[in-house]
């Protein structure tokens, strides 16, 4: 019995001991938050934009536009349905 008291006794020492050396854990750095944006005026409003022309010319894509819209659309439809698109 005596032996095994001093074995606990040695035991909790041992225990307190390597708690009081152990290594402290450093504190979290402190979250810094920044300052506000400062407030500011909204914009003027953009001057007004030019009417849209009547002229059907000058809306409609150019030959090479309208060639290759339809070439991405193919290859669109192509992706679609997995399949090799056509050129």
């Amino acid at each position: 019995m005596k032996k095994s008291s001093s074995v606990l006794i040695a035991s909790l020492i041992a225990a307190a001991a390597l708690v009081a050396c152990g290594k402290k854990e450093d504190a979290a750095p402190a979250v810094v938050t920044p300052p506000p944006a400062p407030v500011t005026e909204p914009a003027a409003p953009p001057a007004a934009a030019p009417a849209p022309s009547a002229d059907p010319a000058a809306t409609a894509p150019s030959p090479a536009a309208s060639s290759a819209l339809d070439a991405a659309n193919a290859a669109t439809e192509a992706a679609k349905k997995n399949e090799a698109p056509k050129q």
